[in-house]
């Protein structure tokens, strides 16, 4: 693979490395791109997910909780596969300051990357939130009440409305969690953009923050996004057998 020597010398080189992994990371778990023909808007409205909609009447939170009901069942089976074990590797060798990323799936966790170092822009499928007490609960016990006929979920404490505490269409970024992300992203030296189409803001941002602060941009994506022009080196292939090559040749070169 073209380039993959090159990007293990800048992974040696660096101080401060933040890896950003959109869905084409998890996709290799097998869980469901949202936008590509047969992901998960092919099986459901878009339009009548939104955050405006889920707030607005049960109706739209029952709508809503059965796309989640659906989703939850491939996330929860889904495996950590060569990639995320790749960047949980790095954090091994001391060359990793922070994964930022889009997925709502915990696998990078689940491979071993401390949860302190993964700062998650869209939330989490793991817990489920009152919206109005703040009380949280694991996404498995949610599940069984879904499974078990509850249509539309209620704190146990408050009776308050409850969601999973990922960012829908229309909801706020996490405050704290963009914070974070646009500081790592600006106090980097190396960025590497893993699996993700880059055109989802603001989080697509952060690779241009990284590079205007002076850090270098690799790019690994299958397809082009609309950054590769910023990016000191693009890799157009699958994100597992790059990120497994990458680590393996600075863990040769550290030994």
């Amino acid at each position: 693979m073209e380039h993959i020597d090159a990007v293990a010398e800048m992974v040696l080189e660096s101080k401060r490395l933040v890896v950003f992994t959109g869905a084409g990371v998890s996709t290799e778990s097998g869980i469901s791109d949202f936008r590509s023909p047969g992901g998960i808007w092919d099986r459901f409205d878009a339009g009548e997910l939104n955050y405006q909609t889920f707030m607005a009447s049960e109706g739209g939170r029952e709508k809503y909780w059965q796309f989640s009901r659906a989703l939850w069942p491939e996330i929860a089976s889904a495996q950590p596969n060569p990639g995320h074990i790749a960047i949980a590797e790095l954090h091994n060798m001391g060359k990793l300051d922070y994964v930022i990323t889009q997925n709502i799936d915990n696998l990078h966790q689940r491979a071993g990357v401390p949860e302190e170092k993964v700062i998650e822009l869209h939330g989490t499928m793991k817990w489920v939130l009152c919206l109005e007490c703040g009380q949280r609960y694991p996404r498995e016990q949610i599940q069984a009440r879904l499974d078990d006929g509850t249509k539309v979920p209620r704190c146990d404490s408050c009776g308050g409305i409850m969601k999973p505490a990922t960012v829908s269409f229309g909801q706020s970024m996490p405050e704290q969690e963009t914070r974070q992300a646009e500081a790592a992203a600006s106090a980097c030296d190396l960025f590497l953009s893993v699996g993700s189409s880059l055109v989802v803001y603001p989080a697509a941002q952060m690779p241009l923050i990284a590079r205007g602060n002076g850090a270098r941009l690799v790019i690994i994506n299958l397809t082009p996004t609309p950054h590769d022009r910023h990016a000191d080196i693009v890799i157009n292939e699958k994100t597992g057998p790059v990120l497994s090559a990458i680590a393996e040749r600075v863990k040769a070169k550290l030994r």
